[in-house]
């Protein structure tokens, strides 16, 4: 059925103007991204293709590669696609800076949302001044962490700059286990006794992978 045989009370658009967004299922949402269909399927059609083979959760972690190779998406779609799943895991994350930490899931929560996804280790430093707000984070290291790589002054010149009585690790691994490995361990034990030397103490170690996190401190 092409979509101009729908009714036009019953098309997605229409339906989230009369009705708002909550009425509409996931494939008439995907829809109102897509815009439109391809030769012999409409875009709700091509909409409930995707969710059926790959469900939404598979889907938004595609590359825009695989997207492509999709019957039906091209560059323009995939390009659409990519950007509202991007959207989506902006407005999550939300903003961090100003917030006081109180526990170990204040920080968790919100590195959960961008990290879960990461296909490299991130190493993350989160600096907070003496009443545990956080100042700013910054991005230490990129890549599977090696204590022979991670040097301290990495992480406390920045935490001297803004100066920061207190430092948040944070680090994913993309495998979805949270568990500390021994090199965790050897990186963890040289901020730390970095961190008495400056007198910045490292408040915290968390380790997300996928919807869970684990503290080492």
């Amino acid at each position: 059925m092409r979509i101009c045989d729908i009714s036009l009370e019953n098309r997605p658009r229409e339906r989230l103007k009369t009705n708002g967004l909550s009425v509409l299922s996931d494939a008439e949402l995907l829809a109102i991204i897509l815009q439109n269909g391809y030769y012999g399927e409409n875009v709700i059609d091509i909409s409930n293709r995707l969710i059926a083979s790959y469900g939404l959760e598979n889907l938004k972690n595609l590359s825009l590669t695989e997207i492509t190779k999709i019957k039906g998406i091209g560059t323009a779609k995939a390009c659409k696609l990519l950007a509202a799943f991007e959207l989506s895991k902006r407005a999550n994350a939300g903003k961090i800076c100003e917030k006081v930490i109180h526990n170990a899931s204040d920080i968790a929560n919100h590195y959960m949302e961008k990290m879960k996804d990461y296909k490299k280790e991130h190493l993350v430093a989160v600096f907070l001044d003496s009443k545990n707000k956080i100042i700013k984070d910054e991005v230490i290291s990129i890549g599977t962490l090696d204590s022979s790589l991670v040097h301290p002054r990495e992480v406390f010149k920045e935490a001297i700059k803004n100066s920061a009585a207190g430092i948040i690790l944070v680090h994913n691994h993309p495998s979805g286990d949270c568990g500390a490995s021994d090199e965790d361990m050897r990186i963890n034990e040289k901020l730390f006794e970095a961190g008495q030397i400056l007198n910045i103490k490292i408040l915290d170690h968390i380790i997300i992978g996928g919807n869970k996190f684990e503290s080492i401190c």
